[in-house]
């Protein structure tokens, strides 16, 4: 069983990342007046204390969103959707990818979550209204290629595993083209980690290869700690949706001014 529990990395500068990209797709999906399916693969438990003991031992919350809440004007989908949660759960709560969406989405929107740990799942169930998704525990690849193509089939998937297992970096590439060719309308959204150690280095140039049309936004900052492997975050979106490069080019500035 996988070990990984994104509670002691909540919050942290590759959470910034990601859900800023994340807010702003659906919030330009949105606008228009028609339903959208929407995917998770690993999904977590999607509610998070930044004032919890896992938040406290790593700090990488402090360091993170403490850090920079500065950059979301209230009317940022992302400052948006923190300030539905906090108002639901407190001022500490922080929203993991699946509430997020849940605070963005409309009410005819579907919504699919997928994830294995049997601790995430059972808080995820608590934390996301059963009305609202569908929680699977199950593996977040077959459940990305065996419910694609959707209906409705407009519609956006967030693929964030934790790279527990390394053969992930391998996998990947070939996920995505199986994933288009069965959904080419679809918007996919990856995160990956950018390593000291460069593991996922070979898996980003083969996803460049693979889709020259993509956005691939890359931002680095320093470890979290002495040791830290994690030096930056990477964001590849198949399909973006428009004004996206806008936000990651407006991302990229700030990180470069930590």
């Amino acid at each position: 069983m996988l070990s990984y529990q994104h509670a002691y990395h909540a919050g942290n500068l590759a959470d910034v990342h990601k859900h800023a990209l994340l807010s702003s797709a659906l919030a330009y999906l949105t606008q228009k007046d028609k339903p959208l399916s929407y995917f998770e693969t690993h999904a977590g438990r999607g509610l998070y204390r930044l004032d919890g003991a896992e938040a406290a031992k790593t700090g990488e919350a402090a360091q993170g969103i403490g850090r920079v809440s500065g950059w979301f004007a209230p009317d940022h989908p992302f400052a948006q959707a923190r300030a539905a949660v906090t108002t639901e759960h407190g001022a500490a709560a922080y929203p993991g990818s699946p509430l997020i969406a849940a605070a963005l989405l409309r009410g005819f929107d579907t919504m699919t979550l997928a994830e294995l740990h049997p601790a995430e799942v059972a808080a995820l169930r608590e934390a996301v209204p059963r009305q609202r998704a569908q929680v699977l525990q199950e593996d977040g690849f077959a459940m990305a290629l065996s419910r694609t193509p959707p209906e409705p089939r407009r519609g956006l998937m967030l693929i964030d595993p934790s790279y527990e297992v390394k053969s992930d970096y391998d996998r990947i590439p070939e996920v995505l083209e199986q994933l288009h060719r069965k959904w080419n309308v679809g918007v996919v959204m990856l995160w990956y980690p950018i390593l000291a150690s460069g593991a996922e280095a070979g898996m980003a140039r083969a996803l460049r290869r693979a889709f020259p049309e993509a956005l691939a936004h890359e931002v680095r900052f320093a470890p979290a700690r002495p040791g830290h492997g994690m030096i930056g975050s990477g964001i590849f979106v198949v399909n973006p949706p428009w004004g996206l490069a806008e936000e990651a080019a407006r991302l990229t500035d700030l990180f470069a001014a930590l």
